[in-house]
């Protein structure tokens, strides 16, 4: 899970992303992966624990680009008028890795 660079507190990624809703043309961005991944690295984030600022590119881009196939999985992800995001991304983040884990030990296990 992403962590703050400078001070290591575990990071919301919705936080993280309601953060960048502010940026023009959001919506566009959020339907193409590279657009997103582009400004995601790009995006000064600022961490809600210790108030000091950071680039995205020192979180993990895997985890990102899981976010970004996330929130256009799910329709009605993004509060666009209150500049919200509704889905609980930390926890997909959790499930998502266990559930990759898993299939990975059941596929090794096959004979």
């Amino acid at each position: 899970m992403a962590k703050c660079p400078l001070c290591g507190a575990p990071l919301d990624w919705a936080e993280l992303i309601e953060q960048m809703l502010a940026l023009d043309g959001i919506e566009e961005i959020l339907k193409d992966r590279d657009r997103f991944m582009e400004a995601f690295e790009g995006f000064v984030f600022k961490c809600p624990h210790c108030g000091e600022e950071f680039y995205g590119r020192n979180l993990p881009a895997k985890e990102a680009e899981k976010v970004f196939e996330l929130l256009n999985e799910f329709k009605g992800s993004i509060d666009w008028e209150n500049r919200k995001v509704r889905l609980r991304l930390n926890s997909l983040l959790a499930l998502d890795t266990m559930l990759e884990q898993w299939d990975r030990k059941v596929t090794q296990k096959r004979p």
